[in-house]
């Protein structure tokens, strides 16, 4: 009763499944109550069995609304193997619309592989890692900025030491159809969603869709076509559950993580301004961004300049910083 995870589906049956995972969470409040995450899972027979992440940090939206509609849209006669679905992974954290849990502050994806007696956000993390993952081929976690950054639209992976596992894994981001795609080295200790699928033996694949706390026609437009394309490159569905979404797809531009001079970050506390947009290549020495000082209005803004040249992948949106926070995120073309 007091630890554990409860899901209140069979996995082992074929059909269309909504149900919770209940995890046990003692409070003031209620001595015996229960954090529930809705999960679905829509099966059809063999073929391949792939898991949908969506709200691993609770303010970004595009994965959640769009596993949602999956949740609606799907039937077990439209594909061919196991679709399981978990809209709202960091289930506290989305209700109370922040990035990370109000019960422990905990973010989920730095809690892998969890710990089935700690935290809140530990047991969620071990419930996905040890119980969820097994038994499927493929992981598609769903992220975005959140409602402090942007981001292009991008897919992205691990490096990993398993050399037919990270062939499958680029194949898999490559199909998304998003304008971007990179690759990240975090290695297979990492405590993200990603190392985690590498340590249960998944393909793992991620995506950053957009951000600001809030979605666009165009960001779920890009999220519901990623769905789409990686079930059909799976060989799941034979047609798009969202015709509308369907566009004409180009090939990707490759990106790599860089060091941590691509990370330009605040000086200070103070206010800053972008001098640069998403997408745009920057190059060395030139001018991001300026530092403001308003509560010295006779103060000339301070330049910040790029140490490396790179594209922006991400950027905060709010103005107001404290010394550290992460400003722009730079990343090297892939060569």
């Amino acid at each position: 009763m007091h630890t554990g995870a409860h899901i209140d589906i069979e996995t082992n049956r074929d059909g269309k499944q909504v149900g919770h995972v209940s995890l046990p969470h003692s409070v003031d409040r209620s001595p015996f109550f229960q954090i529930k995450l809705p999960i679905a899972q829509i099966r059809n027979g063999e073929g391949p069995q792939v898991l949908l992440l969506g709200g691993v940090h609770g303010d970004e939206y595009e994965g959640s609304f769009a596993l949602n509609r999956a949740i609606c849209a799907i039937e077990a006669k439209d594909i061919v193997g196991r679709l399981t679905i978990l809209p709202t992974a960091n289930g506290p954290a989305a209700l109370a619309g922040r990035r990370c849990s109000p019960l422990d502050g905990g973010n989920l994806n730095r809690a892998f592989p969890g710990d089935p007696f700690g935290t809140p956000t530990q047991r969620i993390a071990y419930f996905i890692e040890h119980d969820l993952m097994p038994g499927h081929d493929v992981l598609f976690d769903l992220h975005s900025g959140g409602t402090s950054m942007d981001f292009i639209q991008c897919g992205l992976c691990e490096v990993l030491t398993d050399a037919d596992r990270f062939r499958q894994a680029k194949s898999l981001m490559g199909h998304l159809g998003l304008p971007y795609n990179f690759i990240a080295d975090n290695t297979a200790q990492s405590p993200t969603s990603l190392a985690a699928a590498g340590r249960a033996g998944l393909v793992g694949i991620s995506a950053e869709l957009g951000g600001g706390g809030t979605v666009t026609p165009n960001t779920m437009r890009a999220t519901l076509r990623a769905i789409d394309n990686l079930l059909a490159h799976l060989g799941m569905t034979t047609g798009p559950i969202w015709p509308d979404a369907v566009s004409d797809t180009q090939e990707a531009i490759l990106l790599k993580q860089g060091d941590q001079k691509h990370n330009i970050q605040a000086p200070r506390r103070g206010w800053y301004e972008p001098a640069v947009s998403l997408g745009e290549t920057v190059r060395e020495c030139q001018i991001v961004a300026w530092h403001h000082d308003l509560e010295s209005p006779a103060r000339e803004p301070e330049e910040i300049r790029s140490t490396v040249s790179g594209v922006v992948v991400s950027r905060r949106l709010h103005a107001h910083v404290e010394g550290g926070d992460c400003l722009l995120l730079l990343m090297e073309r892939a060569t």
